[in-house]
């Protein structure tokens, strides 16, 4: 039940930023739960081995670079799913932080905490 809330929280997350931050678009609601759920595999498969293999860079500048693997997870979501565009590489680091902080909030008050 926690995994649904989550993919609807990011979904509703995805179209509430995309009609605020110029550069981010998204066709449909369904192209918002596609994305969510891209999102959450590459989170889930892809991301570690990419920390992983930036370890260095991220201990160089203190952990600001996991900034710059949150905005390549984006892009990569934005190559897979057809309804969902992302302008470029600062739009997409300004939306991974804009929903990275959304998302903690949110998931802070509507998920159940075990």
């Amino acid at each position: 039940m926690n995994l649904l809330i989550k993919l609807l929280i990011t979904t509703v997350l995805v179209v509430i930023i995309s009609r605020f931050l110029p550069g981010v678009e998204v066709t449909s609601y369904k192209s918002a739960f596609i994305i969510a759920i891209v999102l959450a595999l590459l989170n889930l498969f892809l991301k570690p081995i990419l920390v992983l293999l930036t370890i260095p860079a991220t201990i160089i500048t203190l952990g600001l670079f996991l900034l710059v693997i949150n905005a390549v997870i984006i892009l990569i979501g934005d190559s897979l799913v057809d309804g969902f565009a992302v302008s470029g590489f600062w739009t997409a680091l300004f939306f991974s932080i804009i929903l990275s902080i959304s998302q903690s909030i949110l998931n802070g008050i509507f998920v159940d905490k075990k």
